[in-house]
Parts: C-alpha cells; structure tokens; sequence
C-alpha cells in the first residue's frame, strides 16, 4: 500500500519504588509511550493488546479500548502520549504488543509495540 499509515511508538520505563513492596513480591512500573503519526493523514487509536512477562516467565494479556479512557485521533506530523503502569512479581519483565488502530478511511490497521523491558536500576549494568 502506498499511503499505509507509518506509526512510530517510543517508550520509556522506569521503577516506582515508593509504591513497590519487594518483600510482598510487588514490584510497580509505570511507562510513558509516544504514538508518532509519520504519515499524511489522521490516524486513531481504537484498542490495545500487552503481553506482560514477569522473569519466573508468568504472562499476563491485557486487552481493551483505548488508552487511558481515550481513543484519541493523531493528526499528521503530530504524537500523542500517555502514561500508564503494571505491577510484577518479579524485580525484571518485559512488555510487548500491539495497537488497533483505523487510517482515515475507517480501515483498520495494526501497530506493533516493541518488546521493552522493565527493572528496578540496581538490576540495569
């Protein structure tokens, strides 16, 4: 397709110490992802997918409408960013999906989330 939609997601991680319990094996991250629009028209957000992995390799699928409550609309040359957050029983995890999103034309169309990884700093050489 020519005028396929180009998405760009960056994330960013970090360890939430004054909300973890590590001795209860309560581990809290929060992430701050940027949705780039690259492309020449509107795009929306309309559902997401994670696949959360703790390091014993437990995994936890997450699914539902939007981001945040929204499912925003990200105009051309424009990015939209949000904060979120999980809970591991481990110090060390990654998460990974995808976006459903629609092109202007009401045609639906996938963005994949890049595996990333969650660890509290004493755990990051």
């Amino acid at each position: 397709m020519l005028n396929e939609p180009r998405i760009h997601i960056q994330v960013q991680s970090t360890y939430v110490e004054s909300q973890s319990e590590p001795e209860q094996q309560r581990f809290v991250f929060a992430y701050t992802i940027s949705i780039h629009n690259l492309g020449h028209s509107p795009v929306q957000l309309i559902s997401r997918y994670w696949r959360i992995t703790n390091s014993d390799g437990h995994r936890t699928e997450v699914q539902g409408e939007g981001v945040v409550g929204k499912q925003p609309v990200i105009l051309p040359g424009t990015d939209y960013r949000y904060s979120s957050g999980t809970i591991l029983e481990t110090p060390l995890g990654t998460m990974e999906g995808h976006y459903e999103m629609r092109d202007h034309d009401g045609r639906p169309f996938r963005v994949a989330i890049p595996v990333f990884r969650l660890a509290i700093p004493t755990l990051i050489n």
